[in-house]
């Protein structure tokens, strides 16, 4: 794999950003942005880096525990904790500033615990390519203080899964996943019912061999998204999703020809809404 100088002067950049940190605490989800800043992290700053990992009522217990496990084979120091989103009325309520409210509560918590254990700095995952959607927890995430040293290398998703690879690390392909509340609409009360619906769905595909796969929760309608080069492979297996969507509560099971795209359940939101949240995280 031939990786541009550019790339390698990028994770440089990131070398030298965290050597100047000296000491972190790192949200650590098992996604490929979170390992490999943590790797990085391991790499240059040894034991005084600490992985939390969060469980979570919109974050499958499975992802938790591949977290877990991938941060023991790493060797990294390890603190466990939970957060628990559908207690926050103003998350639960699902309006367009929803993750505001989710990052607002991981994030403190986040704080709190640096506090107690004595690390002076945050890190997440967020890449370069993050900035151009719509995330409202970036407002959330400047107002406490987090960093993202990926953000300040300039380094993109593509860049890191090539530079995850070549590190050897088990992530630098994984599909991109985000909470399951991010698949049911704005102003849709999020309910566990719901997420453990979308859960047991989203579960279902991956075992047939879907690579990326999103299921958009629409009231008594599913709406499944994967990568438009395996729509045919959903057609193929039509049936058997069609009888265990309806097992799971669906009425109507559909099939979006777009093919899957990040922040799908966004694209109802004008321009003007997306502005507005952009400009108060600045």
């Amino acid at each position: 794999m031939n990786i541009q100088e550019a790339t390698r002067e990028k994770d440089r950049r990131l070398g030298a950003i965290l050597r100047e940190m000296g000491r972190v605490l790192i949200a650590f989800s098992g996604g490929v942005d979170s390992t490999f800043v943590l790797k990085r992290a391991q790499q240059e700053l040894g034991d005084q880096v600490l992985a939390v990992t969060a469980a979570s009522e919109t974050f499958p217990s499975r992802e938790f525990d591949a977290a877990v496990q991938l941060a023991q084979e790493l060797g990294v120091q390890l603190h466990r904790t939970e957060v628990k989103e559908l207690d926050n009325a103003n998350f639960v309520a699902n309006n367009p500033d929803r993750c505001y409210h989710c990052k607002t509560g991981l994030y403190s918590h986040l704080q709190q615990l640096a506090k107690e254990l004595g690390y002076p700095y945050i890190l997440d995952g967020s890449n370069v390519d993050d900035l151009g959607d719509y995330r409202p927890g970036l407002q959330a995430k400047n107002e406490q203080g987090v960093r993202s040293a990926l953000q300040e290398a300039g380094l993109t998703k593509e860049e890191i899964r090539q530079l995850s690879k070549e590190l050897g690390l088990p992530t630098w392909n994984k599909p991109s996943f985000a909470c399951l509340s991010s698949r049911i609409p704005y102003g849709t009360r999020i309910e566990k019912w719901k997420i453990d619906q979308l859960d047991e769905g989203e579960a279902f595909l991956a075992a047939l061999g879907l690579y990326q796969v999103r299921v958009r929760h629409h009231d008594n309608i599913a709406r499944i998204e994967v990568m438009p080069e395996e729509i045919g492979k959903v057609l193929e297996h039509r049936d058997a999703i069609h009888a265990k969507f309806t097992k799971l509560g669906f009425t109507y099971v559909t099939l979006d020809l777009q093919g899957y795209r990040t922040g799908s359940m966004n694209e109802v939101l004008s321009e003007a809404t997306k502005e507005k949240v952009k400009e108060a995280s600045l």
